[in-house]
């Protein structure tokens, strides 16, 4: 009865949100008992449990995982109807607000983090130099003492990699909740809550002005599971810098790389790796720009660099913080994480490097790691030459699709990787309609759907979690060979074709309210890729 409940349930777009939503619930509530729960929390809220209701929190929280997965996954195949008769884009961000709301009152979920951000505001507020010294700094009469006793043991003596917009926001929640941790956390979730309405905008805005389609974009970077439970259920800053990066290229690809720019260095200084949206603003600027190539490079690859230069050096002097952020972006590198291949790679080959010659494990593990950033800077020059120049006869990428392969190639080679940094090339990559015709999105579903299981709801990283992950993205990998009617159909010739299209990945939307065809929006494609569609 039960299964046939759940299959029913698959079938239609309102059984699938009221799958996700059971989901989501179920997550939520297993998160009570097993979530990142505060080592002291004065109001009984979020209290520790033994073993046996934790081990049952667990359990709970996993299975309401997999309902959301399922659920998502049933979504995306229903956008992929031939009748046209699938949800429509306000459907599908209805749909997410369902699923969003249950988790927006549980504990941290699988992540610890919120309580660094919480100390780190606390810090601010009380004086101390958040970019030399670490949460332990905080005194048991402080206002963020709960917070701080509850970081993790690999935070808790290391400065903060933020920059100081978030660092601002963080100082704010703490002075209105006084620190207290359970409104403190509620406030930093009100500012991710923010920033996935920011995003779901963004993405709509990107969507149309690449000839994407808006309800497969928002599907893929905002209905995602990994997004749900790392952006609102563990309070990530990442989701507010995704969305105010997405917001600044889409100020640019509207005609204003000025404001653009400046909302970029907003994101910059939330975490630094948008900063890579500024170099794809530039290409937008060149690519928009008449006259000759050479002073179009100029106006492009200059222009946005001392915009929002100027907006970093004014928050940062204006915020009190410094410039103390600039020096401590890699600190957070110096933690091994699992999903990082050249940490990974490094560890290895240092202790038998170690074993050979006696060398420093910590040296020869650096150098694989540096060597790993190389590789990522020259793809992603490789990236930025290729959307401005055609190569082997293809076009040259559109500027939001080569930001999305940049920042993904970025977190492949980076020194230090943890699962959701998956999104911040996610979201851009679903808005273009490039993307659906190659085997990335292929991928990003597959990994989205493996990476929700890596950690456990308490935040930690047990080997159950890998095994977990592992098995869940094969047999994603394995359904969208399988299934006809998954959310992206292989064609012969290896090509990613949406449902209802030919080879050419073109396909015809029900009109909505404020949509466009993708078919009339490629067309404008094909004479400008860049210049904004907009009367």
């Amino acid at each position: 009865m039960g299964t046939d409940l759940l299959l029913m349930w698959m079938r239609s777009a309102a059984g699938a949100r009221r799958l996700g939503t059971a989901g989501a619930l179920a997550v939520a509530a297993g998160g009570t008992a097993a979530g990142a729960l505060p080592v002291r929390e004065p109001w009984g809220l979020w209290d520790t449990h033994g073993t046996t209701v934790t081990t049952a929190g667990a359990v709970l929280a996993y299975a309401g995982l997999t309902l959301l997965v399922l659920a998502w996954w049933a979504y995306g195949r229903l956008l992929a109807g031939d009748d046209g008769k699938g949800p429509g884009a306000r459907h599908t961000v209805v749909t997410l607000g369902w699923w969003a709301a249950p988790l927006v009152l549980a504990p941290p979920l699988h992540s610890a983090d919120v309580y660094s951000y919480i100390a780190q505001g606390a810090m601010v507020l009380e004086g101390h130099d958040v970019y030399a010294h670490g949460p332990s700094v905080l005194g048991p009469d402080s206002l963020g003492a709960d917070a701080a006793a509850s970081v993790g043991g690999n935070w808790t003596d290391t400065p903060a990699p933020y920059g100081p917009v978030f660092l601002l926001l963080a100082k704010a929640v703490v002075w209105v909740t006084g620190g207290t941790v359970v409104p403190a956390v509620l406030g930093m979730r009100l500012i991710a809550v923010a920033a996935l309405v920011l995003t779901v905008w963004a993405v709509r805005g990107l969507a149309v002005e690449c000839g994407a389609d808006e309800r497969r974009a928002l599907w893929l970077a905002v209905l995602n599971p990994l997004l749900l439970l790392h952006v609102v259920g563990g309070v990530h800053n990442d989701g507010l810098m995704i969305a105010l990066m997405l917001t600044g290229v889409l100020l640019a690809l509207r005609g204003r790389p000025i404001a653009g720019s400046a909302v970029v260095a907003l994101a910059v200084m939330i975490k630094s790796p948008a900063a890579l949206a500024l170099l794809f603003i530039g290409l937008i600027v060149v690519r928009r720009g008449e006259g000759p190539l050479a002073r179009r490079l100029v106006r492009g690859l200059l222009g946005p660099g001392p915009v929002a230069a100027a907006v970093v050096v004014a928050a940062s002097l204006l915020g009190g913080t410094g410039f103390g952020w600039l020096r401590t972006q890699s600190v957070a590198g110096a933690i091994h994480t699992p999903l990082s291949l050249t940490s990974d790679l490094g560890q290895v080959a240092g202790l038998a490097a170690r074993a050979l010659t006696g060398a420093e494990l910590a040296t020869v593990k650096g150098a694989v790691q540096t060597l790993g950033l190389a590789i990522a800077l020259t793809a992603i020059a490789f990236l930025a030459v290729r959307t401005l120049l055609p190569w082997r006869g293809r076009k040259p990428l559109d500027p939001v699709y080569g930001l999305g392969l940049s920042l993904l190639v970025l977190v492949a080679l980076s020194p230090m990787v943890q699962p959701w940094y998956l999104l911040w090339g996610t979201a851009a990559v679903a808005a273009t309609a490039a993307a659906w015709d190659s085997p990335v999105v292929r991928v990003l579903m597959a990994l989205s759907v493996g990476l929700v299981y890596e950690t456990a709801p308490s935040g930690h990283t047990p080997p159950y979690g890998f095994v977990l992950g592992v098995i869940a993205c094969a047999s994603a990998l394995v359904a969208l060979r399988r299934c006809a009617t998954s959310p992206a159909l292989a064609a012969p010739d290896g090509a990613i074709v949406l449902s209802g299209c030919t080879s050419t990945g073109l396909r015809s939307v029900p009109p909505e309210r404020g949509e466009r065809t993708e078919v009339a929006a490629q067309d404008r494609l094909s004479t400008d890729p860049v210049r904004s569609r907009r009367p």
